[in-house]
């Protein structure tokens, strides 16, 4: 893809950030693809996101990914004289972000309600795991505890059989992921209407109600309609067909059938069976969700006589949307990927790149700091303010 000289939307803006793990991190990242300048606070010992593992030529696989384009300054905030640096850098900051454990900030002898008044500018963020307000607020969060908290995992996996508990959480961290796409978004905003008021504000992002917003097509169907969700494995809680089919060549294929008029299609060019479009079993999702354990019967039988790109042959004359299953090694091989590749002390490591690209423009913060690597320049720009 051609690069182009654009995407850098933030350059001027000054971002400080007190920060670990996922969350704070993810939306600091996408800050400086942006062209922002971040400063990342990191205490003595390190942002603990640095030891997750060695996956990426002896890197922390996270780290890496989320912390490419930063400044790292490494600063004790409990002495005087480190303290004085963070906040000559508050001073010169448009957004200070932090998520560190509740209460963490204030027995600093920070309160950001002190410093808006101070700096009525500044735009300030704070990811916790529970929000601000209510009996869960001090609760540590993790990622697994949110997903579990939200009723992410009670949906997720298999239905139970012969008394195995068949819950599981998402693979990826999207409790920590929603919470930093929900910041990022929400500081995007704030500067926006910056740029029209001249004032900044407050951002409380709580990492159970980023998640937990997700929930809302199976929370609303509970509430209105006393429907629990069932665990389903790769099929859909609600439409059918919408999931995983078995071919001939020991291949796996996922379809999905979004209305009744691709189901038409579907009977039509690849079922080869039109009477099962009237029939009152499978005629609307409705009817189809009601029979699902046939409707898949009838598919799955059909399904195993082919294989799977014959099987996509016929999916794509019908304009049936579907998919194959990756493995790790077909996700590196995708024809649809795109990369980064981020410089480190051992090696440039190649990261799958980011969802959204502004005019063919792919980021070029390709650093990933090490601890204090900016310690000495940036304690002499803001040591005398």
């Amino acid at each position: 893809m051609e690069k182009q000289n654009s995407g850098k939307d933030l350059e001027g803006l000054l971002v400080v950030t007190v920060e670990q793990a996922v969350a704070a991190p993810y939306t600091s990242c996408r800050l400086a693809d942006a062209g922002a300048r971040v400063i990342k606070i990191e205490r003595p010992e390190g942002d603990f996101a640095r030891n997750y593992d060695s996956n990426a030529l002896g890197n922390s696989a996270y780290f890496v990914w989320l912390n490419r384009g930063k400044e790292s300054i490494s600063l004790d905030l409990k002495n005087t004289e480190d303290f004085k640096i963070f906040e000559n850098i508050i001073s010169k900051s448009d957004i200070l972000i932090q998520n560190l454990a509740p209460g963490a900030f204030d027995r600093l002898g920070l309160d950001l309600n002190e410093l808006r008044k101070k700096y009525p500018s500044l735009i300030t963020c704070y990811i916790s795991g529970f929000g601000d307000e209510g009996p869960y607020k001090n609760q540590k969060a993790y990622d697994m505890l949110i997903q579990a908290e939200t009723g992410v995992i009670d949906i997720t996996g298999l239905p139970d059989k012969n008394g195995i508990d068949g819950r599981a959480k998402v693979g990826p961290s999207v409790c920590d992921i929603s919470a930093g796409m929900t910041a990022y978004q929400a500081i995007l905003q704030a500067l926006i209407k910056r740029s029209i008021s001249g004032k900044g504000r407050h951002i409380s992002v709580s990492m159970f109600n980023s998640l937990a917003d997700w929930m809302n097509p199976f929370y609303l169907g509970y509430v209105y309609n006393k429907k629990i969700p069932k665990r389903n494995g790769m099929t859909h809680p609600i439409i059918v067909p919408y999931g995983a089919y078995n071919c001939k060549d020991n291949l796996t294929i996922l379809i999905a059938i979004q209305n009744d008029r691709e189901w038409v299609k579907l009977c039509k060019f690849v079922l080869d069976d039109e009477s099962m479009v009237n029939d009152t079993r499978f005629k609307t999702n409705s009817d189809r969700e009601a029979n699902r354990e046939l409707t898949e019967k009838i598919i799955q039988k059909k399904f195993i006589t082919f294989e799977r790109e014959e099987l996509i042959e016929k999916l794509e004359k019908a304009s049936i949307a579907y998919g194959r299953i990756s493995d790790m090694e077909q996700l590196k091989n995708h024809p649809q990927n795109n990369f980064l590749e981020i410089e480190t002390k051992n090696g440039k490591v190649k990261v799958l790149g980011p969802g959204a690209i502004h005019d063919n423009f792919i980021p070029e913060v390709n650093k990933m700091p090490e601890l204090d690597e900016h310690g000495e320049k940036i304690r002499a720009e803001f040591s005398s303010l």
